[in-house]
């Protein structure tokens, strides 16, 4: 019987997102997206998986965010 060929498992990557500026004073699609993100504090840190949503989502607050590629 032949071998199985061998399924190496690819971790997706990871961001981590730490909120670094207030969203006061900023619309509230802004402030929605910002929680939608998992974040409720100033300095808050959430790890997330990088998918085409999530990029979209960071692009509209990459003022008030910072985001670190976590090693996979």
């Amino acid at each position: 019987m032949p071998k199985k060929a061998e399924t190496k498992k690819v971790l997706p990557k990871m961001l981590r997102i730490t909120l670094v500026k207030s969203a006061i004073g900023y619309s509230e699609v802004h402030k929605a997206t910002v929680r939608a993100l998992g974040l409720r504090r100033m300095n808050q840190s959430v790890v997330q998986q990088d998918t085409p949503v999530l990029r979209g989502m960071l692009r509209k607050v990459n003022h008030l965010v910072l985001i670190e590629e976590q090693g996979a």
